[in-house]
């Protein structure tokens, strides 16, 4: 490791000299406006390019290496988080499936059963002396519509309307 070389100096000039200005000069660096950059680069950029000109204004290097560290460190324990999230997530996908899987061939077992009852129930029904029905009446109701006319719907049709015995009995007409 190089030593850097040392001057001894005093503040004692020769006539007509004054003492060198550069070694009262603080270090200088440039600053940009804040909201120039942060519109070109985003908050996260913004913030980063402050970190790297203050650590720069700073005349101790292990300011450096401290920062890198700690950024690799925190890098480092996101990347496992992200890591464990995933084996967590994973796991947990391997559990759904294997209940689907249980639950699918339950369904099919109970599917099966069922066929099997449905085709031993005519011969339980034989046992039990039981016939199946001859002519059946069914009935559709898909093309129902409900009667449009109110007066139908409440009932008042029947009274304006005489049955045939009511009409037969009006006439004068008794029949016996």
């Amino acid at each position: 490791m190089a030593v850097p070389m040392q001057s001894t100096r005093s503040n004692v000039s020769p006539a007509g000299r004054q003492s060198d200005p550069a070694l009262k000069r603080p270090h200088l660096h440039v600053v940009e406006s804040g909201e120039h950059h942060a519109k070109e680069a985003g908050h996260g950029a913004h913030v980063a390019g402050n970190v790297i000109a203050w650590t720069r204004s700073r005349p101790r290097p292990w300011l450096h290496t401290a920062i890198a560290i700690l950024f690799l460190v925190l890098c480092w324990i996101g990347t496992l988080m992200l890591r464990t999230q995933m084996v967590e997530n994973s796991f947990e996908s391997s559990q759904v499936e294997q209940n689907i899987t249980m639950l699918r061939q339950d369904v099919e077992d109970d599917q099966a059963k069922l066929s099997n009852l449905e085709a031993t129930l005519p011969d339980r029904a034989q046992k039990l002396n039981m016939v199946p029905a001859s002519g059946s009446l069914t009935i559709d109701l898909n093309g129902y519509q409900p009667p449009k006319d109110e007066k139908a719907a409440t009932g008042e049709s029947a009274n304006q309307h005489p049955t045939s015995n009511q009409h037969d009995t009006s006439q004068g007409g008794a029949t016996e």
